[in-house]
């Protein structure tokens, strides 16, 4: 040992382990940090997306599926009859001969002849207002009247079939009076008419003739709830004006027959346009 290193004071073994202990964590940290930040993304943060679609995303409905209940379904067309249980041929009956049932009448859909006239008129029976109608629209509203009143609902016929000329006189009236393009938002012109077929009714109650307000009385509450039971829809519905032509009439009931309209009261449908698949009405051509 020289005279130099005799002087130097000497460092304890202890604080050397210490020291070199201390650092080695420091250069361990510091290669921690740098690998990390070249190292790849765990792939389970952001997934990249299955290059084939997993089939149970979008499941293609079969055809035979009957419509769930509370959920709304597609417009039914003559395709799609048999998805609605029970299954109906919608070509079962003409939409163009004005003796059928299921003849389709609207503003592009004159009868044919248009001073058609049913050879099958009978009274009305036990339903105040003497009106008449074809034989089967006429028992089934002797029915449908029935249930009614024993429902506490019951109501009057404000007019059934009506001819040619009798609507010819209406609707001039209705013109003279409000003027064309209102009088056809609410009448139909002569030949164009669901009353002379005999299949169609007016009804009232609670002294609400021919108004909205029909909807709110029992009487309109109740045809609303079961008229297809007997047969019967309410052929102009609300908010449809672009498709019947027509404005909503709660009190005009058509006869369409009890196996169509439970069809498309079990569809949700409520039109007969878009039923058969015809052409909107929503004016004269």
């Amino acid at each position: 040992m020289t005279a130099g290193e005799a002087a130097r004071p000497r460092v304890p073994a202890v604080t050397v382990a210490v020291a070199c202990f201390a650092l080695g964590i420091i250069a361990g940290a510091f290669t921690d940090q740098w690998n990390a930040s070249r190292a790849i993304p765990v792939a389970t943060e952001s997934p990249a997306p299955s290059a084939t679609p997993v089939a149970s995303a979008s499941p293609t409905p079969a055809a035979s599926a009957s419509p769930v209940a509370g959920v709304a379904s597609a417009a039914p067309d003559a395709t799609a009859a048999a998805a609605v249980t029970p299954p109906l041929d919608l070509t079962a009956h003409s939409v163009d001969d004005p003796g059928s049932v299921w003849v389709v009448v609207n503003k592009v859909r004159p009868l044919d002849p248009q001073d058609y006239a049913p050879d099958d008129l009978q009274a009305v029976a036990d339903v105040p207002g003497g009106a008449t109608m074809r034989a089967d629209a006429a028992a089934a509203m002797t029915a449908l009247h029935a249930e009614a009143v024993d429902a506490g609902a019951g109501f009057t016929i404000t007019t059934g079939y009506r001819d040619h000329d009798l609507q010819a006189s209406l609707y001039d009236g209705y013109v003279a009076d409000r003027g064309r393009e209102a009088a056809d938002m609410f009448s139909a012109r002569p030949g164009y008419s669901e009353h002379q077929t005999g299949l169609a009714a007016d009804i009232q109650a609670d002294g609400c003739r021919l108004e909205a307000c029909f909807a709110d009385t029992a009487a309109g509450r109740f045809v609303a709830a079961h008229a297809w039971e007997h047969g019967f829809i309410v052929r102009y519905p609300d908010d449809e004006r672009d498709v019947t032509g027509y404005i909503y009439e709660p009190w005009h009931l058509r006869f369409v027959g009890v196996e169509l309209a439970t069809w498309m009261h079990r569809a949700g449908e409520t039109t007969l346009e878009r039923v058969f698949g015809l052409d909107p009405a929503p004016d004269y051509r």
